[in-house]
């Protein structure tokens, strides 16, 4: 849609689960609902985990960045997000965009439950590393998919 004579594109949301190890990211685009997991990458210090998220913001024309908080079961903050709300405002400083943030309560294990397990090793023994490595990865994009499912649940009004 034109705004001034400038073509303006779909707003489009970035997720992200942060993990320990990984950040899943996701892809949702606001006006017609559709999520997409994209990519997970492997955490390193702020300063890594903000060129890597800068530059997939840059690919994919994200306008808004949601980031999974880590409640407790009883909806209170816990050690992790605590650090999650540090790395938030870290990332903030070094992003030019709007970070907000959502409710991940259970999303990892939904994801786990929504999805296939991975396969067993080829003489019938427990995954390999490599099938373990990829399942984690699927994991953490479908969690930060349902963290973005949440947030636009939330703006349209629905109970999320």
């Amino acid at each position: 849609m034109p705004v001034d004579g400038v073509e303006i594109g779909p707003a489009l949301l970035l997720g992200l689960d942060l993990g320990e190890r990984r950040i899943g990211v996701a892809v949702a685009e606001v006006a017609t609902g559709r999520i997409r997991p994209l990519a997970t990458l492997r955490r390193g210090d702020i300063d890594r985990d903000a060129r890597s998220i800068a530059r997939i913001v840059s690919e994919s024309g994200a306008t808004e960045l949601i980031v999974g908080l880590p409640l407790l079961g009883d909806g209170g903050e816990g050690t992790q997000a605590a650090v999650t709300r540090e790395w938030v405002e870290a990332l903030r400083e070094r992003l030019d965009m709007p970070v907000g943030l959502r409710d991940e309560r259970f999303t990892s294990q939904a994801a786990a439950d929504r999805g296939p397990r991975p396969r067993r090793g080829s003489a019938g023994g427990p995954p390999s590393s490599r099938a373990r490595t990829a399942y984690r990865a699927r994991i953490d994009q479908a969690a930060a998919a349902l963290i973005l499912q949440a947030e636009l649940d939330s703006r349209a009004g629905s109970p999320s």
